[in-house]
Parts: C-alpha cells; structure tokens; sequence
C-alpha cells in the first residue's frame, strides 16, 4: 500500500497529517495525486489559490475572502501553500473541531497578524465576506446586519468593545463559544462550498 500509492509523499508528511486530520491514508494519497495535477511544483501560489476559490464562486468576487483565507494558511508567510498547508487549511475549514476552527477564525481576522483583532479588521474582513454573498441574499439578512458596516459593528458589540480597544484570541474564542450569534455573524460556509467539499471527501 504505502510508497508507490503515495507518490512523492513522504512518509513524515502521511504520518503528520493522519495525526492532525480526520482524513485516511487513501484519501491524502489521491488528493496528493489531484494536487500535483493542478500545481505540479507542488505549490499553491496566491493567484492559483484565488483561481481555485472563484470556480467555487462563480456569481460573486470572492477575490478578497480568498486572499485573507490563503494568508490565514501560509504557514510559513513564504507567498506559497504546499501540500501539507493545503490540507490543513481544509481539515481546519471543514472538519477541525470548534476550538480549531476558531483559532483559524482568529488568524483570519487578525489581518496585521500582531495577535490582536481590532474593528477596522473585523470590517474588512466583512467587507470581503460581502462581496461574496449574492445581492439577493443581503436584501433578506436583518436590518441591523444588512451592510458590512452594520455587521461589523453588531460583533463587535457582542464582544462588549469600545470602538478603539483590541480584541485578544482569548476573548474571541471564549465570546464566540459562548454566543451562537457572534459565531454566525463571523463565518461564511455557503453551501456551495459544503457541498463541493462533501463531494471531494466522497471522491478525492
């Protein structure tokens, strides 16, 4: 079963990722396979990872979303995601438990990367998360959350903060765990993505 099933993936790398993912040593094989398909050097680039993102979302802009999701998985901040990053990224999005899943939410957030989330960065991330829901959706959300700056201004509230203080991880996860709302007024998991992802797992 191992090496010549694997490809190029080396044992290390299988090893690490069956420890830190829900996913099986087939499908880590025949996503490797898929993956070096799509970036035969073996890296996601920015620009490849927007492209990929945008088949996702064909009737929106999600350019900026997917820049800050790339930039929340470049590890290492080298410009590239490799394999190892690559499925990371998409056990943590899909399948990591809510305390994982929200460590991400954090470092997505806190677009400076400094270890703090400020308001400016919770609207701009909002702003991108906007950009990538359909006109005819925002017309039904709730009046008090129907523009990014009122989205933005409600999580913020939640979180009990004055315009001008700073939001520590600690406290993002622990106000979000313990608000349903504060959570769903921070992610953005469109169905199509569910799905897409759901069909993926079925058929790497």
């Amino acid at each position: 079963m191992g090496n010549s099933k694997s490809g190029a993936l080396s044992k290390e790398i299988l090893e690490e990722l069956q420890l830190n993912t829900k996913f099986t040593e087939e499908e880590l094989c025949a996503w490797y396979q898929s993956f070096l398909k799509e970036c035969p050097s073996g890296r996601i680039t920015r620009q490849e990872f927007q492209s990929i993102y945008s088949k996702f979302f064909p009737d929106s802009d999600p350019k900026a979303y997917a820049e800050h999701v790339f930039r929340s998985f470049d590890a290492n901040s080298d410009g590239t995601l490799d394999f190892k990053e690559y499925v990371i990224a998409l056990h943590m999005t899909t399948a990591g438990k809510p305390n994982q899943k929200l460590e991400w939410a954090f470092s997505l957030y806190d677009v400076d990367g400094n270890g703090a989330i400020s308001k400016s960065e919770v609207l701009e991330i909002v702003m991108a998360i906007f950009k990538m829901i359909n006109p005819e959706d925002v017309k039904h959300l709730p009046d008090d959350e129907n523009t990014p700056e009122k989205r933005a201004e409600k999580i913020w509230g939640f979180f009990g903060k004055k315009d001008d203080d700073k939001l520590t991880e600690e406290e993002f996860i622990e106000g979000t765990l313990a608000n349903k709302e504060i959570l769903r007024l921070i992610q953005f998991e469109p169905q199509k993505v569910k799905e897409r992802l759901k069909e993926k797992e079925k058929n790497p």
